[in-house]
């Protein structure tokens, strides 16, 4: 016998091996596979809200395990067949490791908001995301199963028997949620109701239901179209030697009030804001805790006293009633958009801007919006309103919002891995990024000082805040329902030129006071018309910030 042929190696059969499987077998194994290594978010929230504290933990545990696996089989049922499951379960599988990952390392929660935002992200953004403690999940519960899933052999039944598998599948699959929902009503209907923002880290149901409502409200809303709102606007009369004016709407991005010098901080993060001293408005609530709520939001008649995201969404902006009223606007973004804010209306974007005064090849400090700003105003005479959208605070890479000079709280996370970094770092870093601002803002103000042949006036307000570890939540966009104060209050500032606030007869001693009262970004949209003049019905004086210290004529509604 040839010795060579009896020690070869046996690894090559191994390798050749192919199991066979039908489609609802796979579905089965990937339903397991998700509630079991996909759901540490969930698991954790659950455990902290109590639900299984109870003397029959375990079995409210084994019950909503259970039920996971079927509401996934379900929903995977819906989606899979002989053709798409290779293709679209080693999609799902890289995602939902993704996905998983980002939950427990931040604590985002995977609601219709959320994945808005991360289906709206540039591949800047999604860059900061990609980090070194993403490769092994991926490779682990995304990479090496999807290998798995296309060595198993698809045994395909005929037509009619596949008809009737699939239909039992999910009959069976609603069958065993609901038993298992049932086996312990009591306590996971309590965790439900008053921790409702909890199904939203159930993976991957989260994110596949979310993106199905997304597709089905953008669908929705371009065939609605936008409501026209405020097209009775006019400008109240002024006398015929006055100057035209100019308010600059400078829209912050991540900066929370906490971390706001002006607010009392510990740390003086606004330095030359407190040598200008304008008008500062402490107590500050947003309307959201991410871009895609917040800023549409603010600049909506109806705002989150009155919310609603089809109705804000679906009408037309702050920006609309101005034009309407004869006052142009300009909407200056270095970021991702003005999320249809400035729809159809005038729009320059520096996030891929190439000035070496200011931009890098990871993108640009927020004073390039101000250059060749007044060439861009003086072209069209009259009543102006600017929006100068920052990139600001926009994290999780915090030190590229900064240049050196103003890197003065060390040591900083100088990584977007925000888990490699003490708090101290990460700390550091979003207060070097807060200097930033507040240097991007005294510039602002200097740049309208100067301009002698207008009034100006200048509004700055971030659209959230960010958590930076309090109670194991890092970044924005948690359900605002349960979100934290760190993203949900703001800061807000206001200056006026003396030409601007005598022409407009406004008491900034008077507004000064006013500002220690609670506001919200509700209060944007009537304060600005107030605060240009514009007569129009939508117009609610009550929410109008300016009007108790008005000395001049108001809008009227």
């Amino acid at each position: 016998m040839n010795v060579a042929t009896r020690v070869q190696p046996r690894w090559p059969a191994w390798f050749a091996y192919r199991p066979q499987a039908r489609v609802e077998t796979i579905i089965a194994l990937a339903s397991l596979f998700f509630a079991t290594f996909a759901n540490n978010a969930f698991w954790r929230a659950a455990s902290a809200a109590g639900a299984m504290s109870t003397a029959h933990g375990v079995w409210v545990a084994v019950c909503m395990y259970v039920a996971i696996v079927a509401i996934t089989m379900l929903l995977l049922g819906l989606l899979l067949n002989r053709w798409t499951v290779k293709p679209l379960l080693t999609v799902l599988l890289l995602v939902t490791a993704g996905a998983a990952h980002f939950m427990s390392q931040y604590g985002i929660y995977l609601d219709t908001g959320m994945v808005r935002n991360v289906l709206q992200s540039d591949g800047k953004e999604s860059r900061e995301l990609v980090t070194a403690g993403l490769i092994l999940p991926m490779l682990l519960y995304g990479v090496l199963p999807a290998l798995l899933l296309w060595r198993v052999r698809l045994v395909v039944a005929p037509l009619g028997r596949s008809v009737l598998l699939r239909l039992g599948l999910l009959a069976a699959s609603l069958l065993v949620a609901g038993l298992a929902l049932m086996g312990s009503f009591q306590d996971i209907s309590a965790l439900l109701r008053n921790h409702k923002e909890i199904r939203h880290l159930v993976t991957p149901a989260n994110y596949l239901v979310s993106l199905t409502r997304v597709a089905l409200d953008d669908s929705a809303s371009k065939v609605r179209g936008r409501t026209p709102i405020g097209t009775d606007a006019r400008m109240a009369a002024r006398p015929a030697a006055s100057k035209p004016r100019l308010l600059v709407i400078v829209v912050g991005e991540t900066v929370r009030a906490q971390n706001w010098g002006l607010n009392g901080y510990e740390r003086q993060t606004t330095p030359e804001l407190a040598r200008i001293a304008p008008v500062n408005f402490p107590d500050m609530t947003a309307c959201g805790s991410s871009t895609e709520v917040s800023v549409p939001c603010m600049f909506s008649p109806y705002g989150r006293e009155n919310y609603d995201k089809d109705r804000i969404q679906g009408s037309e902006s702050l920006l609309n009633v101005l034009e309407y009223a004869g006052i142009q606007t300009l909407w200056r973004d270095n970021q991702t958009g003005c999320k249809n804010v400035c729809k159809g209306l005038p729009f320059e974007s520096f996030e891929h801007g190439t000035d070496p005064k200011f931009c890098t090849s990871e993108g640009c400090f927020d004073e390039v919006m101000l250059g060749g700003l007044r060439e861009k105003i003086d072209a069209r005479p009259g009543d102006a309103v600017v929006v100068l959208h920052q990139l600001g605070n926009h994290g999780p890479s915090y030190y590229q919002r900064y240049p050196q000079r103003l890197r003065r709280y060390r040591p900083t996370c100088d990584t977007s891995e925000l888990g490699q970094c003490s708090r101290e770092q990460i700390v550091n870093a979003y207060d070097n990024a807060v200097l930033a601002t507040d240097d991007f803002l005294a510039r602002t103000i200097r740049y309208l000082a100067q301009d002698t042949s207008r009034d100006t006036a200048m509004i700055y307000l971030s659209d959230h805040g960010e958590s930076l570890g309090e109670n194991g939540l890092y970044l924005h966009g948690v359900p605002y329902s349960i979100a934290p104060k760190t993203q949900t209050r703001v800061p807000m500032v206001m200056w006026f030129s003396p030409g601007f606030s005598a022409s407009r007869g406004l008491d900034v001693q008077c507004l000064r006071k006013q500002a220690a009262r609670p506001a919200s970004q509700d209060n944007l949209f009537h304060s600005v018309l107030g605060l240009m003049q514009v007569e129009t019905g939508v117009y609610q004086k009550r929410l109008d910030l300016f009007a108790p210290c008005d000395g001049g004529a108001v809008a009227k509604g």
